[in-house]
């Protein structure tokens, strides 16, 4: 089941604790209200100063003796996997989780979203941008010692083209030459697939494709492991090998106990050389993140930015802080096939009767910034240039629904066309859903707007309720966004029921016929100048995390958008 083009494991990764860049965890999910008065008498602390740098720890004597007793191992929480630590299997964020640590990939990225070697030492693009050769390192080996060749690659291409695959990975996107063709049948191996030698594989296009490179630099598959059983059509027997993974990451899985943790060992055939710190363990237990971190249960986890939170954390004086901003969007999802949200001037008026300031901004004490166009300020293709920012302005609003002939009633709602302008709002149980319900329920009465909430108590009752169409409003996020193609895939790709804009679609599919970057900012800032006026859906906000960890830890770095995972190898403990 997706959801906006986003596949359901993707949306519930963003709220995991991160090896894989996701952003949030027990803290923040928990401690997001504060105190204090917003400009719509919502309760909030004032905003001050927040963690713009990190901060390092005061006096590691103190560090808990559970702790201290801990040499050669560091724990990290995370809700519970499902166990499927295959890579393109996996049947939940979490799992990913696991899985980042176990396998690596050809290719990565750095600080800025771009493409950086990991398994592929590098790569050759042609002219017509339509083939790409990766070279792969004399080093590569999977944890059980075998050599990594492109026999491999070529296996993890083909599979993910089979047409009995049934995960969330769309190789389909990047239109391998011959791909179709092996789904349906009609050929024993696919055309534009050609193995080089042992260490170079090149694979063709059918057109240019800027998102190619990182999505078939993804995870690499053992044949000899994953393949020995392989037939085309029946994948099934993959899911026997969930649980005993052969991978080629910085560490390899030694026990998975449900419901209480993940324990790894460090991978000594690694690439990069064995992980410093030779044990890692996901604790799974439900429990309280500030027990944990503050008896040194954890030595890492994450909270909402909330200035109340900072000065808690900067209280405990073992600790380091990092102040970081996940590459995600927060969003209304708009249901376009009703007949008052297919007006432009309609939605527009509903985001500038809406003080996204005071629910996503003050409300949290700082811990977010209002978002305006469906991309992350860290990315590369951000701008402001052009872009409306639909400031609180209730007037404005109201002279919008004024010209396009909604007229309040007796009742103060307004109406036309004998139909009163109303909306039925979905969100799951949280104190930030909360806040927006006791803000946006004021708002609109403001300006004429029916405000009619209902709250699930779990994310997948209001997927379903949406899938149904019984809605106007509902409040999704997006997954990391690596790159900014993924923000926008939602408005083209048609899961955005009832919005279909040909220049939209032309544009998205300029921005991927080029791997030049300047050309691509270009493109996306048409695009999002676009977007930001006719708003398919209302754009929120942008999600400010910290990271709080013991300070004893050394070499930890936080990636934009691979979170710690890349850093975590040069882990070690004082």
């Amino acid at each position: 089941m997706r959801v906006k083009g986003l596949s359901v494991a993707s949306l519930i990764i963003s709220s995991a604790i991160v090896l894989s860049a996701c952003a949030g965890g027990g803290g923040a999910e928990t401690t997001t209200a504060g105190s204090g008065t917003t400009n719509s008498g919502t309760q909030a602390t004032p905003v001050s100063a927040a963690l713009d740098a990190p901060f390092q720890a005061t006096d590691l004597n103190q560090l808990p003796e559970t702790a201290k007793k801990r040499t050669d191992t560091v724990i990290v929480g995370l809700t519970d996997p499902s166990g499927a630590f295959t890579p393109y299997f996996h049947q939940s964020g979490y799992d990913g989780n696991v899985a980042s640590l176990l396998f690596a990939s050809l290719v990565t990225v750095d600080e800025k979203g771009l493409p950086v070697p990991d398994l592929a030492e590098s790569w050759d693009v042609s002219d017509d941008q339509r083939t790409y050769t990766f070279h792969l390192r004399k080093d590569s080996k999977f944890s059980d010692g075998s050599a990594l060749t492109a026999d491999d690659i070529a296996f993890t291409w083909t599979i993910l083209h089979d047409k009995s695959y049934d995960g969330g990975f769309d190789i389909f996107s990047t239109k391998v030459k011959g791909g179709k063709a092996y789904t349906k049948g009609k050929a024993d191996h696919i055309e534009g697939i050609k193995v080089i030698d042992p260490l170079t594989i090149s694979v063709t296009l059918e057109q240019p494709n800027a998102t190619a490179l990182l999505t078939l630099g993804s995870e690499v598959l053992s044949k000899a492991y994953y393949g020995k059983d392989y037939q085309f059509g029946k994948l099934e027997y993959i899911k026997n090998l969930h649980a005993t993974p052969v991978g080629n990451g910085p560490y390899k899985l030694e026990k998975f106990i449900p419901g209480q943790e993940v324990r790894f060992v460090a991978n000594e055939f690694y690439y990069k050389g064995k992980p410093k710190t030779e044990h890692f363990i996901y604790k799974t237990s439900e429990g309280d993140t500030w027990q944990f971190i503050e008896t040194g249960e954890i030595d890492f986890t994450s909270f909402t930015a909330t200035q109340e939170n900072i000065d808690k954390l900067k209280n405990i004086p073992y600790l380091n802080l990092l102040p970081y901003t996940p590459s995600t969007y927060g969003y209304l999802q708009l249901n376009l096939e009703h007949e008052q949200l297919q007006e432009k001037e309609v939605r527009q008026a509903i985001t500038y009767g809406l003080d996204r300031q005071s629910i996503y901004v003050d409300a949290n004490q700082g811990a977010g910034a209002v978002a305006n166009i469906p991309t992350s300020p860290i990315s590369w293709s951000y701008t402001e240039e052009g872009i409306n920012p639909y400031a609180y302005d209730p007037d404005k609003a109201n002279q919008l629904l004024d010209d396009a002939g909604w007229v309040p009633g007796a009742d103060g709602i307004r109406e036309k066309n004998g139909k009163k302008l109303s909306l039925h709002f979905l969100g799951t149980k949280s104190p930030a859903t909360d806040i927006f319900i006791a803000v946006a329920k004021e708002n609109f009465e403001a300006i004429g707007v029916q405000f009619q909430p209902e709250v699930f108590a779990d994310f997948n009752s209001l997927v379903s309720k949406v899938e149904g169409g019984d809605y106007d409003v509902a409040s999704f996020s997006t997954p990391m966004l690596t790159d900014p193609s993924d923000g926008v895939l939602q408005f083209v790709d048609g899961e955005l029921k009832g919005y279909d804009n040909p220049k939209v679609k032309e544009l998205y599919n300029k921005g991927l016929a080029t791997t030049d970057i300047e050309e691509r900012k270009t493109v996306y800032k048409e695009l999002y100048q676009l977007l930001n006026d006719e708003l398919p859906v209302i754009f929120t906000s942008y999600k400010k995390t910290v990271y709080a960890y013991n300070g004893r830890i050394d070499g930890l770095s936080v990636s934009p958008y691979r979170g710690i995972a890349t850093s975590l190898p040069e882990w070690s403990l004082k």
